[in-house]
């Protein structure tokens, strides 16, 4: 009944399985790749004819989490899994990025990949086992993708990079000195495709021959890809590449001039209107039969690159007149918002990002429910991008994946330089609206975020920047490497290479590769490139940060205070009883953890000193020989009892409370009066003993010997 075909081999630390035709059987390809205990099911199918006149490849890539693959029932209200996490959207781009560049040129049939997580083993991470189940899905599925490609997961520890590092190690790398990258690679036999890195301060060569590393290490799984292939594989789809050579050639004989005049202007919104008339032009030049040619949007998209790329390579001319290596004019301002806890603007060229910082308490810290475990998070970044941003009408809502995606990558480049939790108990969420866009925003997020959150006021370990780098690269191999690009040469491009990070070294390294011919050198040459490009940008950033550090009066304050892990339950009392009345009475947010760090916030410095003292009070032991101001409390005929610390009472003894025969305590004090009190010390049955007589009731200073006397 099954036609079962099975491959596996030693990868790294555990076992990795390949295995079709068991499961899925209508799906054009289906494989579950198995690492160690983790499996995932990738299957794909796709249209056998594309959808007329469509002029795009309609590639999808889900990617999907199921809570019963690590034995677990979704929480919430439902019980089921419902929208996207964030780590199932970035794990369904991490995959489609590579993928995409390897289908034949012109084939624009709907794609659809499906990776569903089956088991989890709570080590090895679901997203490199996907990403290779998918890889061997299209493989064997008879799409004409020019695959396969392999995915690897690199660490770094002690100079040695490390292979598929574990869950465990990765969820730490914040909090743990010895690890100090998470980089996913991915690449076909003979280049690297797409690479996607959270580092620590990592220097370019060590980036480079972690990328090198991971390319190396792959080289096995995509053997075992063709293995199976040779024995799973469907016939090849019969796809030609539709020949667009006639239209191609009368659209540049029409309008190459009108192109070219188009892209000599440098302002983007007249540029993109002179080229938007320019292919109105070439069409009303066009018959009806040459109208109707499905091939003439591709024709037109044909024309503009070679505009584009020709000039770039051959005359290292950009359509903006700047050299190949020249980042675009920047202008940086903090404080702008008069409520906000910290802000900037950060504008580059056409590009600019408002970023704003807002701080809060333990309280707002992120659950995050995830596949291994759940957790909290302190550091949030939330990325928008309207419309309005790039001049046009169109969907506004939620973040899609793009905004999801553009968000993490600015949050990995600014993760690495966070003062760590006990030197900055904050919560800290940026938000980046990106206000104007012509290439790389997500940079801009990481330069406005950096200055954003030196303006609030956060202990940055060091400033961060970030710069896109793109690249031209012709049939004949001669290149150029273009720094901080624009929207146009990134559509047109070759590459898109963004590093962010601060003077010292890499912080975040993400790059995505058209075309299947990187080299080591030109890596090597672009990296160089984009630190020089981060330096400069540090330097501009520099300039706005003379008045930055003042913590935002409108910020909460927040105070730690260690307790023994013993007095915890005092603290909190039965039921919550006594935190309740702290915070009540105070005003201030208290929060207490099982290591015994208490957290106290509030935006007014008595309601923390407030709850201090009362948490102390509770906490703390009265110092024999000390002075305390207390309460009476109740007064009997031999003395008065004082509530002078906390919830600890203590006896006056009616012979201490002046230096003269009194006939009763109440001749002097009556209940909820203040006093001063001096412990003298405790009885043989632990009584405290208090004494008034050798305080001053007006200073609560301790009088001396002969004023005792007097």
């Amino acid at each position: 009944m099954f036609d079962i075909v099975k491959k596996e081999m030693e990868w790294g630390h555990d076992t990795l399985t390949l295995e079709t035709g068991k499961i899925a059987r209508q799906a054009d390809g289906c494989v579950i790749a198995t690492y160690g205990e983790t499996s995932v099911m990738a299957a794909v199918t796709y249209a056998k004819e594309p959808k007329p006149g469509q002029d795009f490849f309609p590639l999808t890539v889900h990617y999907n989490e199921k809570y019963y693959a690590a034995g677990k029932i979704p929480g919430g209200f439902f019980k089921r899994e419902a929208r996207p996490t964030e780590k199932e959207t970035l794990t369904s781009r991490l995959i489609d990025r590579p993928i995409r560049p390897l289908f034949v040129e012109g084939f624009k049939n709907e794609v659809l990949v499906i990776c569903t997580v089956l088991s989890h083993d709570l080590e090895n991470d679901p997203d490199i086992v996907a990403m290779i189940a998918a890889s061997a899905a299209l493989t064997i599925s008879g799409a004409p993708f020019m695959g396969p490609i392999a995915g690897a997961r690199v660490g770094f520890v002690d100079g040695e990079y490390i292979l598929n590092p574990s869950v465990d190690d990765m969820q730490t790398l914040r909090t743990d000195p010895e690890q100090r990258l998470d980089l996913v690679v991915a690449g076909t036999k003979d280049a690297v495709m797409m690479v996607e890195s959270e580092a620590y301060e990592l220097s370019e060569a060590e980036m480079l021959g972690a990328v090198k590393f991971g390319h190396e290490q792959m080289q096995p799984v995509i053997d075992l890809i063709v293995s199976l292939a040779e024995d799973a594989a469907k016939e090849p789809m019969d796809f030609q590449a539709p020949d667009y050579s006639a239209i191609l050639a009368r659209v540049t004989e029409l309008g190459e001039s009108r192109m070219r005049d188009a892209y000599a202007i440098t302002d983007k919104q007249e540029r993109v209107n002179a080229v938007s008339a320019a292919k109105a032009a070439i069409k009303a030049e066009l018959s009806e039969e040459e109208l109707a040619d499905e091939n003439l949007g591709t024709a037109l998209k044909k024309l503009e690159s070679k505009v584009l790329r020709g000039d770039v390579v051959k005359n290292g001319k950009r359509i903006d007149g700047r050299s190949l290596d020249t980042v675009r004019p920047i202008v940086c301002e903090t404080g702008l918002l008069p409520r906000t806890h910290g802000s900037a603007l950060f504008t580059r060229g056409e590009t600019q990002g408002l970023v704003v910082t807002t701080l809060g308490t333990g309280d707002d810290e992120q659950f995050i429910d995830a596949l291994h475990g759940n957790f909290k998070a302190n550091f949030l970044l939330h990325y928008n991008f309207p419309p309005y941003s790039v001049g046009e009408v169109g969907r506004f809502g939620p973040p899609g994946r793009r905004e999801i995606g553009h968000g993490k990558l600015a949050w990995r480049a600014l993760q690495a330089v966070l003062p760590s939790a006990t030197d900055f108990p904050y919560t800290i969420r940026l938000v980046s609206e990106i206000t104007e866009s012509n290439g790389s925003s997500s940079m801009a997020t990481v330069c406005g975020g950096s200055l954003s959150m030196m303006d609030a006021g956060v202990p940055l370990k060091a400033p961060v920047a970030g710069v896109a780098m793109g690249l031209v690269l012709e049939e004949d191999g001669s290149y150029a490497v273009l720094t901080d690009i624009l929207g146009d040469e990134d559509h047109l491009g070759d590459m898109d290479f963004k590093v962010a990070g601060t003077e010292t070294g890499i912080t975040s390294l993400q790059m995505d590769i058209k075309v299947a011919g990187i080299t080591p050198e030109i890596m090597e040459k672009a990296l160089a490139q984009a630190r020089d490009g981060r330096v400069h940008i540090l330097g501009e950033m520099a300039k706005a940060l003379s008045s930055a550090n003042a913590f935002s009066e409108h910020a909460p304050r927040i105070e730690t205070m260690q307790i023994p892990t013993d007095k915890i339950r005092e603290v909190i009392g039965s039921g919550g009883k006594v935190i309740r009345e702290i915070v009540e009475l105070s005003g201030a947010k208290v929060d207490i953890n099982d290591d015994g760090i208490i957290k106290i916030a509030s935006a007014n410095g008595e309601a923390i000193q407030k709850a201090y003292d009362m948490i102390y009070s509770i906490v703390a032991e009265p110092e024999e020989g000390k002075v305390y101001k207390g309460k009476v409390v109740k007064i009997v005929d031999f003395g008065a009892f004082v509530n002078f610390f906390g919830k600890r009472d203590g006896l006056v003894h009616v012979s201490q409370i002046e230096n003269r025969r009194l006939n009763h305590p109440s001749d002097v004090l009556k209940e909820g009066q203040e006093v001063w009190v001096k412990l003298l010390g405790f009885d043989d049955r632990g009584k405290v003993r208090l004494a008034m007589k050798m305080v001053d009731q007006e200073t609560g200073e301790e009088k001396t010997e002969k004023e005792e006397v007097e």
